[in-house]
Parts: structure tokens; C-alpha cells; sequence
């Protein structure tokens, strides 16, 4: 009896072991599954050079995130997801995602191509600083790598061509301050003229104010003397005109008489 009972929990055992083995088995065979269809979108998304297959790429992201719900800490899977982001322009995710590659990765290889990445994903999203600091660390691990030196390189020139214009716009923004400080200067001396041209015209003003009545008196008295120098040379004349008419009256009758 008891070694039936032995026999028994041996193939207990035994099933126990199996079933693990084949759960083990067919989660793996999913995972590859998911990896092969994102891939297969992967291919189909990169065979037209000429324009960007969002769309493909997209499928392939979420047949990626597929496997590596399964398996989360495989990092070809990651690569290949972080890939795909970086395909779709989602350079702020995929350098998130190459970021965390390089940091859990050992080998210099996968370290080097992880840094690569994600200079390439800072570049793009015109980070030239960080970019940069990428691509020498990426060297640093790789010092052979020819296309890190060409992307460090071409970093560098932009991030020149940036500082280049930068200085020239701070030379312009210089040049156009000290112009308006200058028109500043003309605009506040034509005022400052304009001020005292207009305390001029005021106090001319005044002036004649002031002097006005003067001359509305001295006319009035001029007109009052003119009046009466009028009136009494008319007087003079009607004066003159009567002794005239008398004269010439007599004479009259004097002739009659005659």
C-alpha cells in the first residue's frame, strides 16, 4: 500500500513538472508569436524609403508591449519596442526607453547602441546638450563606432551653428537698443525744445495780455480827442459858413438897391 502511495505522488510529480514545462513552453511560444507579428509589421513598415508607415509601426509597438507583458525584462524586446516608438516620432518615449536600456545593460555593445539611441531620440527633439552627452558616453563604450562619431559630430556643428546665431541675435538686440536709446535722446531734446518754444509762446502771450488794455485806453482817449477836434473844427466851419452866407447876402441886396 505504501509503495502504491509513493508511486502515486511520484507521477503527482511527474504531471506537476510537465504542466509547468508546458505552460512555461506555450507562454514562450506566445511571446515569440507577438514578436514575430511585430516584427513582420516592422518589415512591412520600413520597405517604402520614401515616406514614414505610422500606422505599421504602430502595430508593431503593440505586439512589442504584447510579448513584453509576458516577459518584461527582456531587453531585445525593449530594443525593438523602443525602436518602434522612435519610427513613430515619439522621441520623448523612446528616450525614455533607451535610457532605461543603458542603464540595466552590462555589456558594452548593448550599452554603446542603447546610448546611440538615444542621442538620436534627443537630437530630434532638439536636446543638442543632452544629444551630445549621449553620443560620447556611447563612445566611451564603443570608441570604434564611426556612426556615434559622425551623429557627435554633427550635434556639435549644430549646437555651434545655434550659439553662432544666438550671438548675432544678441548683437542685433544690442544695436536696435542703442538705437531706440538714441531716438529716445532726439525724441526727448525735440520735446524738451518744444517746451520751451511752447514757455516762449506763453509768456509772449502773457505779455500782450498784459499790454492789451494799455492800448484799448490810450486808443479810446486818442478817439475821444479825435471826436472833439472834429467837433470843434466843424464848429469853426459851420461858423466860417454862416459869416460867408451873410456876407454874400448883404452883397445881394446892396446890388438891388443899386
Amino acid at each position: 500500500m505504501e509503495k502504491e502511495n509513493n508511486r502515486a505522488m511520484k507521477q503527482a510529480s511527474l504531471l506537476i513538472i510537465f504542466l509547468f514545462v508546458w505552460v512555461t513552453a506555450t507562454q514562450a511560444q506566445n511571446e515569440r508569436k507577438f514578436i514575430r507579428q511585430g516584427n513582420k509589421y516592422f518589415d512591412e513598415a520600413t520597405k517604402d524609403k520614401s515616406r514614414i508607415d505610422t500606422v505599421q509601426f504602430n502595430k508593431a509597438e503593440i505586439e512589442y508591449r504584447k510579448a513584453l507583458d509576458k516577459k518584461p525584462d527582456d531587453p531585445k524586446w525593449d530594443f525593438n519596442l523602443a525602436d518602434a516608438l522612435y519610427k513613430q516620432m515619439k522621441f520623448e518615449q523612446s528616450a525614455e526607453k533607451f535610457k532605461d536600456i543603458s542603464d540595466k545593460t552590462s555589456n558594452k555593445m548593448e550599452k554603446s547602441r542603447a546610448l546611440h539611441n538615444l542621442g538620436n531620440s534627443l537630437l530630434m527633439n532638439k536636446k543638442l546638450d543632452e544629444s551630445i552627452a549621449a553620443y560620447k558616453e556611447a563612445l566611451r563604450n564603443n570608441p570604434e563606432d564611426l556612426d556615434t562619431k559622425y551623429n557627435l559630430l554633427y550635434a556639435m556643428n549644430m549646437k555651434k551653428k545655434q550659439q553662432d546665431q544666438k550671438k548675432k541675435d544678441d548683437q542685433k538686440k544690442d544695436k536696435n537698443k542703442d538705437k531706440n536709446k538714441d531716438q529716445k535722446k532726439d525724441k526727448d531734446k525735440n520735446k524738451d525744445q518744444k517746451d520751451k518754444d511752447q514757455q516762449k509762446q506763453n509768456q509772449d502771450q502773457k505779455q500782450d495780455q498784459k499790454q492789451q488794455p494799455q492800448q484799448s485806453k490810450i486808443s479810446k482817449q486818442n478817439a475821444e480827442q479825435m471826436l472833439q477836434a472834429l467837433e470843434n473844427s466843424e464848429k469853426k466851419t459851420q461858423e466860417k459858413v454862416k459869416k460867408i452866407q451873410a456876407l454874400k447876402a448883404q452883397s445881394k441886396n446892396v446890388e438891388k438897391d443899386w
